[in-house]
């Protein structure tokens, strides 16, 4: 019986270690390469670990996705109604494309505070888009809304202008 019950402890112990404050502890996967195919089908960067801050996790974002993709190796799942909407868009001659839509912050325990941040090949470090030379993307917890462009065209993805966000850097479809 002394068995049985130190099995039970274990597990118990063991179970207990999966949360912390009533969230998942994070065991994200490292992968930094995002990729955009359809608004059912894309990437975006987020923190490592659940609650984190978009701006203060800029270079050491990791990628999560609709679902598993080949082109977007290691990657996470977003967690379930994280993605609130997605809308595509690519301009006339498909140098790029883009995908904008709403999130649902406190799905990954984002603060209402966080204004949200840049991340671009620049930051993290060895991040890509899958096809494209260029990337940018900002998720913006406080407006609970996300943007993503990768890009043929270095001037197409502007990376100097971080402070602006998504509705200034990426006109698009916000509802």
């Amino acid at each position: 019986m002394k068995t049985f019950s130190t099995l039970i402890i274990a597990a118990l112990a063991l179970f207990s270690s999966e949360l912390t404050d009533g969230a998942p502890v994070n065991k994200a996967k490292s992968g930094k390469t995002i990729a955009i195919v359809d608004t059912n089908r894309f990437c975006t960067l987020l923190p490592p670990k659940w609650g984190g801050g978009i701006s203060e996790s800029e270079d050491v974002a990791v990628a999560f996705c609709t679902q598993n993709m080949p082109l977007a190796p290691n990657a996470n799942i977003f967690p379930t109604g994280f993605i609130v909407s997605a809308h595509a868009k690519t301009n006339n001659d498909s140098k790029w494309i883009q995908i904008t839509g709403r999130i649902d912050r406190s799905k990954y325990g984002l603060s209402a505070s966080d204004e949200g941040g840049q991340n671009d090949p620049k930051a993290p470090t060895g991040s890509k888009c899958a096809g494209y030379p260029y990337y940018v993307g900002f998720v913006e917890p406080s407006d609970n809304i996300y943007c993503i462009r990768c890009c043929q065209n270095k001037s197409d993805c502007p990376v100097n202008k971080s402070t602006y966000g998504c509705k200034k850097i990426l006109p698009g479809d916000y509802s």
